[in-house]
């Protein structure tokens, strides 16, 4: 079972290095926010097999933490792209 894991952090891990190559040279701006957004996804998936790699339950809190940054940091640059600011601010005052 441990080669297994060790296999699965292996392809996880170039995954990543293909994302970030994706996230740098992206042609589109929206191609750079799905490699951003396919990052955080990796990067979960890392510390899940970390905390079965190493038995404990520890890690499932940072688990959703990361997931929770990463759904906000997406729909932010998602609105970002869409509109051109986070925030929308009233100046009619």
């Amino acid at each position: 079972m441990t080669y297994f894991i060790w296999a699965i952090i292996v392809n996880v891990t170039l995954s990543l290095i293909g994302l970030v190559y994706r996230l740098v040279k992206g042609p589109s701006v929206p191609d750079r926010v799905i490699a951003l957004d396919s990052i955080g996804v990796s990067i979960i998936s890392l510390v899940g097999l970390f905390s079965i790699f190493i038995k404990t339950s520890f890690y499932l809190d940072i688990i959703l933490l990361l997931a929770i940054l990463s759904f906000i940091g997406t729909v932010a640059f998602s609105k970002f792209i869409e509109k051109g600011e986070i925030i929308e601010r009233d100046n009619s005052r």
